[in-house]
């Protein structure tokens, strides 16, 4: 049994100056021993229209969930649209979730956000509960990794500057592999 780990890292923001992509690209360049990992983007992807789920799927789309059905485990790194999941984001997940062969299902997550207001992303974390329990996928639970005040987190370049993000990044990493290790037994 391997014992490497490879996730797929979704941003939910198409935003060039996006702090949750900046987020997701420092989480990932710092992985724990034993992981890989890959950005999935979903940027071309058309809105789910159950019409274009018969027979052949966009391009867009089956590229998508071959890059998702590669991974092990998922990191999702998303802003909070109006107290929720943004637009693009569901989408996407909405793609993946179809079909017997849904590259999302029964297989774990961790999920973190960054705002520039004070929340840190809780009601978005909280509005993936039901997709979670839908898709049967196990959320790591701690711990949380909410940026408030995202701004004073990374410097102009989009660097993440903040010494205990990073670390409580790395330990959802950890116990994201932990988990998904834990899983395959």
């Amino acid at each position: 049994m391997s014992t490497n780990v490879h996730i797929a890292g979704l941003s939910g923001s198409l935003r060039k100056g996006s702090y949750n992509t900046a987020l997701l690209r420092a989480v990932l360049a710092n992985l724990p021993a034993g992981m890989t990992s890959e950005i999935v983007t979903f940027d071309e992807v058309p809105l789910y229209n159950a019409d274009l789920d018969t027979g052949e799927r966009p391009p867009s789309v089956v590229a998508m969930r071959e890059a998702l059905a590669r991974a092990d485990a998922f990191l999702i790194v998303s802003p909070e649209y109006n107290y929720s999941i943004p637009g693009g984001l569901k989408n996407a997940i909405d793609w993946a979730s179809r079909g017997t062969d849904a590259p999302l299902m029964h297989k774990p997550v961790a999920l973190m956000g960054a705002t520039p207001g004070m929340w840190g992303t809780v009601r978005m974390q909280l509005a993936f509960k039901p997709v979670f329990q839908f898709l049967d996928m196990k959320q790591i639970a701690k711990p949380e990794v909410l940026v408030a005040a995202a701004p004073s987190k990374f410097d102009e370049q989009g660097n993440l500057t903040d010494e205990k993000v990073k670390e409580l990044a790395h330990r959802a990493l950890e116990a994201l592999r932990d988990l998904t290790l834990q899983l395959r037994k």
